[in-house]
């Protein structure tokens, strides 16, 4: 395909993230299309026999086969390394599989993890149960004290991996004390930014290695298609990340990554909005339950480093009642927000961490974590924040809050 007139790296990494959002990694083919095209193609034609054999020993540029490569999926990872700032990107079929392959493809047996224990459940799992079946140690800390990995670490410590904020607690983490850490011992820094996307922050600004989303979330933003992405330098992703995922597949489809191209188009626009529409809603929810968690207030305890990392406090937030029978109680009263474990969407949506997304974590473990029996967390989406609100207000009632 033929590159965008003036779609070259030294004018697109000049252009401002929600251009980049819009317009970065577009490739035209020769009808001219301005929305990006789907190439449904699991393999690729080739003019001779020499030329295939050029293309498998890498001599000659082109796609071999859809595991490795796909125009579609190349423009997508062309538009995230943009607006993360990382030199590449590799996409993959879920978050899940971006968190997998980012761990795996850069460890072995008697290699040590320091993980923030605040987490979502199955990055926990990954954590307490995967790495140690092939013999990795693992270290869990809590990651709002940057001195609590510099403590852990050891010798053998190759990585270091947190969200920030956390999931579902919204703990904080110190970006750059940190990553100052890791980069000391030569440790590999790799963070979870679901929550934030690089539209409100970009964990590389402050020194991280990798970032890993559940583009999932707020980039594809519509509950409609499932993806992961990793990014980091262009010698991390083509020499580390790729040997991985090119043989064990965990690759993302066409047509997804088609729907979160068009995602990242509102990106922008939607993440501030659902910001401003969390910070109305969790204002209001702070006078009527017993202990909120939201960042983007000033009663949360890490709101000063929130909010001298992020653009904005994003739509996400957690708060707890007294039990898991008060938490269900308002969850089933409520009448427009949705009982759903996604978060993201352009809708408002509210789970119950302890019996969804982190069922499968050990009661002792999710209590560490700070998931208790009364903590929800609510994705507030782009409905009028008033009726938001409305809604929770009327719940709340009926459960005697």
């Amino acid at each position: 395909m033929k590159r965008r007139t003036g779609q070259d790296q030294s004018i697109t990494r000049q252009w401002r993230p929600a251009t980049q959002a819009v317009r970065g990694g577009t490739a035209r083919s020769e009808w001219g299309e301005t929305s990006e095209a789907i190439f449904l193609t699991s393999g690729y034609a080739y003019d001779c026999a020499a030329a295939a054999a050029a293309r498998f020993a890498g001599e000659q540029q082109g796609m071999t086969y859809s595991r490795l490569q796909n125009p579609t999926v190349e423009m997508l990872e062309g538009r995230i390394a943009l607006l993360e700032g990382a030199e590449a990107c590799r996409t993959m079929t879920t978050g899940m599989a971006a968190m997998t392959a980012v761990l795996l493809c850069q460890l072995q047996t008697g290699d040590h993890v320091v993980a923030g224990r605040a987490a979502f459940g199955s990055c926990r799992w990954l954590v307490d149960t995967l790495l140690p079946k092939f013999g990795i140690e693992t270290t869990v800390v809590d990651a709002r004290d940057p001195q609590a990995f510099e403590d852990a670490s050891k010798a053998n410590t190759k990585v270091f991996f947190f969200e920030t904020p956390a999931n579902p607690t919204m703990d904080v983490v110190d970006l750059k004390a940190v990553c100052d850490i890791a980069r000391a011992r030569g440790i590999t820094s790799v963070v979870d930014n679901a929550f934030a996307t690089p539209a409100l922050q970009r964990p590389m600004e402050f020194g991280a290695d990798v970032t890993a989303y559940s583009a999932t979330k707020m980039m594809d933003g519509q509950g409609r298609v499932l993806a992961g992405a990793v990014c980091g330098t262009e010698d991390f992703i083509t020499n580390t990340l790729l040997p991985f995922t090119r043989n064990t597949g965990p690759t993302l489809s066409a047509f997804n990554a088609w729907v979160v191209l068009k995602g990242l188009e509102t990106l922008d626009l939607r993440i501030r909005r659902q910001s401003e529409n969390s910070l109305k809603v969790g204002a209001f929810l702070e006078t009527r339950v017993p202990r909120m968690l939201h960042p983007g207030l000033a009663s949360h305890p890490q709101h000063a480093l929130a909010m001298s990392q992020m653009d904005a406090c994003g739509p996400i937030f957690a708060f707890e009642v007294a039990d898991r029978k008060q938490a269900h109680g308002l969850l089933d009263g409520l009448q427009l927000v949705d009982i759903s474990n996604n978060i993201g969407d352009s809708r408002s949506l509210m789970t119950h961490p302890a019996s969804t997304t982190h069922y499968g974590v050990a009661e002792d473990k999710r209590l560490e974590m700070g998931v208790t029996e009364g903590l929800l967390r609510l994705n507030v989406g782009l409905e009028d924040p008033q009726d938001v609100i409305d809604d929770l207000d009327q719940a709340l009632t009926a459960v005697g809050l």
